[in-house]
């Protein structure tokens, strides 16, 4: 991935930065593949200093040997879409929405974020959505060239296969509009998440208040999508995303047959396979593998898949996401840690792995040159207790 905005250029130059510095004293330093007591200074945004001395300078913060951690990196949250719209058909004011939710990630130690916002509408038949993305994306970009987000944010574009009008959204975007991620996503019954079409009947039944027959002609209609735009789709959304300099990312995959399709698609990474047999096969093709933090804490899948605990006791589990709950992903990490008993290796899931994976490069680790997002972390019992964030150097949490 050789994007100017994921390899640090564009990515710099219109988050905010503290200018001075800030020193973080007396910490349990969570490094790669260590842990360590020491301190970390951060200047003018970067981090220039990691040393192992015990000592607290003056005008240092005293961790009291708390963890301190890289800031945590995003890569599939639906928490914007539940801002713009809290209840169904309330519209809430975008720039009011677009700042509760910065501010709600940054208080969960959340420091980058690609913002998930659906593309590929549905104008007939039951369940129609509209257009909302470019509309939102720009008021995303105001706020940031305005000064006033707290944390990094980017866009991940949820391309709608089984929908009417995805290649007209897509090209409304362009490769100046910080696109990241673009995922294929294929919401058809029957198939992927909702294999078991009696767990989707569940859903729109609580979601959408849906009779039976109301149930069967929706189905029948997003079949009737599927068969229609489905191949188009698909292969013009993989064609978008290399327009757009995007990672492209596969969703809810579940036979090796479906990877194999997404390998083929130059897919980088899986979001929640749902399957053992679809994660080994992403393994087998270097595709990596995402799984929901919420599967991790709940300790099972909230449709019936594959459970992330069982793919990380296999060694098949590389990023987390926070999917609905942003809090869940700090949480996550420190249930991983106590699974694999080893807390670098479950911290590298919701900073490194993912930063990788979307091709950022300044970020992510803790190491002298890179961007000062840290994140302080107590502990109360095997509850991580979050006690301070900053952002390019600037306490945001």
């Amino acid at each position: 991935m050789n994007s100017p905005i994921l390899s640090g250029g564009l990515a710099r130059s219109g988050d905010t930065m503290m200018t001075g510095s800030v020193c973080l004293a007396n910490a349990r330093l969570i490094l790669p593949d260590a842990e360590t007591m020491g301190q970390i200074t951060v200047e003018d945004g970067i981090i220039t200093a990691i040393s192992d001395a015990t000592d607290v300078p003056p005008g240092a913060i005293d961790c009291r040997g708390d963890h301190v951690i890289p800031g945590l990196v995003e890569l599939h949250t639906d928490n914007l879409e539940r801002h713009i719209e809290p209840r169904p058909e309330v519209d809430w004011p975008h720039h009011a929405a677009l700042l509760a939710h910065d501010g709600e990630l940054a208080s969960t130690g959340i420091t980058t974020v690609f913002d998930a916002m659906r593309v590929g509408s549905i104008h007939s038949g039951r369940g129609q959505t509209g257009s909302y993305a470019r509309r939102l994306a720009s008021e995303l970009m105001d706020l940031r060239a305005a000064g006033t987000l707290r944390i990094s944010h980017f866009l991940h574009l949820r391309a709608e296969i089984c929908s009417e009008t995805l290649l007209d959204e897509l090209a409304e975007f362009s490769p100046e509009d910080r696109v990241g991620i673009v995922s294929l996503m294929d919401h058809t019954p029957g198939q992927r998440q909702f294999r078991d079409v009696s767990k989707l009947k569940v859903y729109a039944a609580k979601k959408q208040n849906m009779t039976d027959a109301e149930f069967d002609e929706h189905v029948a209609h997003l079949t009737g999508l599927q068969e229609r735009f489905g191949e188009k789709h698909e292969t013009g959304a993989v064609a978008e995303a290399g327009r757009l300099g995007a990672v492209l990312a596969s969703h809810d995959d579940t036979t090796p047959e479906q990877v194999a399709q997404s390998h083929r698609s130059g897919v980088g990474f899986a979001e929640f396979p749902t399957t053992v047999e679809a994660a080994e096969a992403c393994r087998e093709a270097g595709i990596a593998i995402m799984m929901g933090a919420p599967n991790i804490i709940r300790g099972g899948s909230h449709s019936g898949n594959v459970s992330a605990l069982d793919l990380a006791a296999r060694g098949l589990l590389d990023i987390i996401s926070s999917d609905y709950v942003p809090s869940a992903l700090l949480l996550s990490a420190f249930r991983l840690a106590e699974a694999w008993d080893d807390l670098p290796r479950a911290i590298r899931t919701v900073t490194d792995a993912p930063a990788r994976a979307a091709g950022l490069r300044d970020r992510g680790t803790l190491r002298k040159g890179l961007r000062g997002d840290l994140v302080r972390v107590g502990r109360h019992g095997d509850t991580p207790i979050l006690r301070g964030v900053w952002s390019r150097g600037r306490q945001v949490g």
